[in-house]
């Protein structure tokens, strides 16, 4: 399975990669910001996708829909430091298969994870 990992913060991409380690991913990409996120999504169309909403150049939910835009069926998870309701109703309205607020838990993050599997 290929993971992209898209978030402004290397300390929060490393993070999210670490708690995420598990035999089922074969691939981990990393991007900076939205720009770099679709551009390594169109090479290499990544299982899953989790996504930052505040990002320079191009920020989380113009990411989301230039992904879905790609992929209708790509599986995207949201974590954002953003806790208010609306934004998460935004998200997940345009197409994001959950969100997460950070700091990041790492069994929720897991859990959420998992739950995209299956979905």
């Amino acid at each position: 399975m290929k993971l992209l990992i898209v978030d402004d913060s290397s300390v929060v991409r490393l993070a999210i990669q670490r708690d995420l380690e598990n035999g089922h991913i074969t691939q981990v990409d990393q991007a900076a910001d939205g720009e770099e996120a679709v551009r390594l999504y169109q090479e290499k169309l990544h299982d899953v996708i989790t996504l930052d909403i505040t990002m320079p150049r191009m920020d989380g939910l113009t990411c989301l829909e230039s992904l879905l835009k790609i992929n209708p069926e790509a599986k995207i998870l949201i974590i954002s430091a953003l806790r208010d309701r609306a934004t998460a109703l935004i998200a997940l309205k345009r197409g994001a298969r959950g969100f997460l607020c950070k700091p990041i838990n790492p069994d929720e993050l897991r859990e959420a994870f998992e739950l995209l599997l299956t979905d």
